[in-house]
């Protein structure tokens, strides 16, 4: 069955590029100039991934997300926000609305392409792992639920995937490289920022402030290192 990546764009050229370059890469590919008509469409059929435009008329890109990351049926659909902004403020905003990924218009099409195909093999590719847990933190990669001290916490697609990479390899120091392989794929052409801007808001999430850490340790100068996670 071929996986079914939502195009939520208004600039026509653009989409009409997009929705031809997704399908000669096999997917099945829906394309909207709207958010409202395209959440419409992911009630009737959840899709395997969303690419979004932020600056939209009406219901903006941003608005649009969070609608999603409310909904049971949508909070775990994976979301690359497209955007005209290149000002770290405005990533760090999509970030915090629950986007896994995001590119900076102009962009090049494979590279969209690439990221589209890491983010699947990472939604698909997923296995039943053991429960993890330290000082108060639990995650349980069957679910794919975090914990902390009892309560619950939403984390992005990559927000899991960096938190579960971590503490499977607990107190271990890893590069920037090396997490930016792992979760995004090796394909990923990004720059280490992107994995940074994840990081400080996986941090928020946990309440694990980076200059009094008891998760995620900052190695200066290589990457991070989780500390002491054990298996239930």
């Amino acid at each position: 069955m071929k996986d079914r990546i939502l195009i939520v764009e208004d600039d026509d050229s653009i989409r009409r590029l997009l929705e031809v370059a997704l399908k000669s890469q096999g997917f099945d590919v829906g394309s909207f100039d709207n958010a409202v008509d395209a959440l419409e469409d992911m009630a009737r059929q959840t899709p395997s991934l969303v690419t979004m435009d932020i600056m939209m008329d009406g219901l903006d890109g941003i608005e649009a997300l969070k609608i999603m990351r409310a909904s049971p049926a949508l909070n775990q659909v994976p979301v690359i926000l497209l955007t005209a902004k290149g000002l770290e403020d405005d990533k760090v905003t999509g970030l915090d609305a629950g986007a896994d990924d995001y590119v900076t218009k102009p962009f090049s099409v494979l590279e969209l392409c690439a990221r589209i195909r890491a983010l699947l093999r990472r939604v698909n590719g997923l296995e039943p792992g053991p429960v993890y847990q330290y000082q108060g933190l639990r995650i349980n990669p069957d679910t794919r639920e975090v914990w902390v001290d009892d309560q619950l916490v939403e984390l992005t697609f990559k927000e899991f995937e960096l938190l579960k990479f971590l503490m499977e390899h607990p107190d271990k120091s890893i590069t920037r490289h090396q997490l930016l392989k792992e979760v995004w794929g090796a394909d990923y052409p990004g720059e280490t920022r992107t994995l940074d801007i994840h990081i400080g808001t996986l941090r928020q999430k946990l309440n694990d402030p980076s200059d009094n850490s008891h998760f995620i340790k900052t190695v200066r100068g290589v990457g991070y290192r989780f500390i002491g996670a054990r298996e239930e």
